[in-house]
């Protein structure tokens, strides 16, 4: 048997091991019986839900800050619902900013854009390039909308790039109260700090404007190496490519690697499209290893893994940076000072294998750029290096999230936003030399707490 792998194919994958039970039931959370006027939320994953009061989606700037001034009671602006951790369930409003979408003005001399907040990150990249511009980077996922991936210090990969809410030149604010500010690093540096990385807590951003540069195009390969190979040069690799992480295979000795570096053009041939059968050739073989007990499965794992080919593909930035993600699931990240980063991940392998966790979800593993932002989870004097956790959606992932999370908090990580973590304001005010500076910002600006549901006030009150 021989397969052509790459990482899309980690998902088609998992596909199915869904159909093959694996998977469980995904929505599994159910809301009780409510008045027909009301309409259930849930995000991506079907993890989070809730039954809000009602939903704003306005059509105009103008409308959301005659809404927000005209009204009481607690607001919670909603993007994609890529996140999975409980940003957005709130018994209040949501404000849906789907109708704030696309390129409100662009500098080809200075390299920037700006869009409407609510703009996919997927829809960029051919926009930008309309006008002669491509983002600097690119998360692993494009679905989410600008304010989002921003509010939530949404990263790519990659030694020179920061977060994306690090490529952020300015943004427009509409605070609770329902006042407009245009903020920037010379007009409020405070607030313009605070405000890239919000959590959605200071009020609804509905534009941003971004750095960005001329069009490029990429070249990815992926391979399949010895985890321990892979690690140990890691930083020489990190160094040398444009973007670098791998893809260690729990219950295994392997890992997947990829590589993307810049090109002149797109004159080598794209990758031909991948055959229908193979994606689910390879599921089946994880499937097979899913079926046997974790202490059986290395042997399985370990004489796959070798076998499968390397790739490329040639592209546009925007086509090759992120991927579409069909099988849903949970996730677990945070950050680590770069020093910490092979420990930590050694200590979460090596614990998976020990504990005998039944997962077959690969981890990734990947570097992040500092940035001066007050929030993210990159800020600060040290670059880091960001490791990943996932469930299947519809899998119970507490017992194997609540095994790992505390290995993370030994090495000094700081969760991502966006993903699920445990962590309160008392912990967090000692991971951000400018945490409370954030809590004194949001103070001000929001005295009532209408952006706050339970989960931010426990994140940012305690």
């Amino acid at each position: 048997m021989s397969f052509r792998w790459s990482r899309r194919k980690w998902m088609k994958a998992g596909s199915v091991l869904g159909a093959s039970g694996f998977a469980g039931l995904l929505g599994s959370v159910q809301a009780a019986p409510q008045p027909a006027s009301r309409t259930p939320w849930r995000n991506w994953s079907g993890d989070q839900a809730c039954l809000p009061l009602g939903r704003i989606s306005p059509d105009s700037e103008a409308a959301l800050s005659e809404f927000l001034s005209g009204s009481t009671g607690k607001i919670r602006p909603v993007g994609a619902g890529h996140s999975f951790s409980s940003l957005v369930p709130t018994d209040g409003h949501l404000v849906v900013i789907d109708q704030l979408t696309g390129m409100v003005s662009h500098d080809s001399d200075a390299m920037q854009a700006t869009f409407a907040a609510g703009t996919r990150l997927s829809d960029i990249g051919p926009e930008l390039a309309g006008v002669g511009q491509s983002m600097l980077n690119l998360p692993d996922i494009d679905r989410q909308t600008l304010a989002g991936a921003t509010a939530t210090a949404t990263h790519g990969t990659g030694l020179d790039f920061t977060c994306l809410s690090g490529f952020v030149q300015s943004l427009r604010l509409i605070k609770p109260n329902g006042d407009v500010v245009d903020v920037d690093a010379q007009k409020d540096p405070d607030l313009f700090n605070a405000a890239r990385v919000s959590l959605g807590a200071l009020g609804i951003v509905t534009q941003m404007t971004l750095n960005n540069r001329a069009p490029y195009f990429l070249k990815a390969r992926n391979w399949v190496q010895r985890f321990e190979e892979v690690l140990e040069t890691f930083d020489a690799a990190a160094a040398r490519h444009r973007h670098f992480e791998m893809f260690p295979l729990t219950h295994s000795d392997y890992a997947q690697v990829l590589a993307i570096d810049e090109v002149d053009s797109l004159a080598e041939p794209r990758q031909a499209p991948e055959q229908s059968g193979e994606g689910d050739a390879f599921g089946e073989a994880l499937a097979a290893a899913a079926a046997l007990p974790p202490s059986e499965r290395k042997a399985m794992l370990d004489e796959l893994a070798p076998r499968i080919p390397q790739t490329e593909e040639i592209g546009h930035s925007y086509e090759i940076l992120s991927n579409i993600r069909n099988t849903r699931f949970n996730e677990m990240e945070y950050s680590v000072p770069l020093e910490n980063g092979a420990p930590c991940l050694r200590e979460i392998l090596y614990t998976i294998i020990e504990k005998a966790v039944d997962v077959v979800f690969p981890l990734e593993y990947r570097y992040v750029k500092r940035d001066d932002t007050w929030l993210s989870m990159s800020s600060g004097e040290e670059d880091h290096a960001a490791i990943s956790i996932h469930r299947i959606a519809g899998q119970d992932f507490r017992p194997y999230f609540d095994l790992i999370e505390p290995i993370f908090w030994k090495y000094g990580g700081r969760p991502h936003w966006g993903k699920i973590h445990s962590l309160g304001a008392r912990q967090l005010s000692m991971l951000y030399p400018r945490f409370k500076d954030f809590q004194a910002v949001r103070a001000e600006i929001d005295p009532d707490g209408r952006m706050l549901n339970e989960h931010l006030r426990n994140v940012l009150i305690g």
